[in-house]
């Protein structure tokens, strides 16, 4: 098969299962280092026009990073495409299995069984941390409900206080967020890049721990070594 990928983790996965079969992905697919195949653009403005140029049998979307339009494009211009939507772990990896089966892997590879081992029964810290999560600046947008990277936190001992809000990704102002009063805030360094010394200058006196949005949002192999990492950071936020 010839597989396209619009999304990051996704190249990752098929890159460290059946690299072979990778053809072309974003110029946003950075993981894994050194990967050499065509690029596409971006996730959310693909050129349509190189990705069919590639010829390929399958090519790999997501919900939220890549654009209806787009996908509509493809497959109306006979280019298959499989779409992925996960917003919890368990849905996150039963959507790769099912990803390894269409591209006709015969067993789970060792990145996949590593990944539901470390997600059965991660180490969690005694204590809820109530948290609000930014995932961009100017203007602030936070992780709402039914959002993969918010099941990730939970899993992890940490209270998204923006969990029940309407909106998957929010956009209070600062005001509203410190209104708040969380306990920790999390700053990822993707999409945005947070850090040290942008992001935790707007919660003056709030413990802010910043996490590897790789970890936090990506679901590949990414995932196996996820809960480690994130608690580790998450344990040592700066004051």
């Amino acid at each position: 098969m010839r597989v396209v990928s619009l999304v990051p983790s996704l190249t990752e996965a098929v890159a460290a299962t059946v690299p072979e079969m990778l053809v072309g992905a974003t110029d946003w697919c950075v993981h894994p280092a050194g990967l050499d195949v065509a690029r596409v653009g971006g996730s959310k403005y693909p050129d349509l026009d190189r990705v069919r140029a590639l010829r390929p049998d399958l090519v790999l979307l997501n919900v939220e990073e890549n654009r209806r339009a787009d996908a509509d494009a493809l497959t109306a211009a006979g280019v298959p495409v499989l779409v992925t939507y996960p917003r919890t772990v368990p849905q996150a990896l039963d959507e790769l299995a099912g990803l390894l089966t269409a591209l006709g892997v015969t067993g789970e590879p060792r990145w996949l069984t590593d990944a539901r081992r470390a997600w059965a029964a991660p180490a969690v810290p005694a204590g809820v941390r109530r948290a609000v999560v930014p995932v961009w600046r100017r203007p602030w947008v936070v992780l709402g409900g039914d959002t993969f990277a918010g099941d990730v936190l939970r899993r992890l001992g940490v209270v998204n206080l923006y969990d029940d809000d309407p909106e998957r990704y929010p956009r209070p102002d600062l005001d509203a967020l410190r209104a708040r009063r969380p306990d920790l805030v999390v700053l990822p360094d993707e999409p945005y890049t947070f850090t040290a010394e942008d992001g935790p200058d707007a919660f003056p006196g709030t413990a802010c721990a910043l996490v590897s949005g790789r970890h936090l949002t990506w679901y590949g192999p990414s995932l196996a070594e996820a809960p480690a990492l994130l608690t580790a950071q998450l344990s040592a936020p700066s004051p």
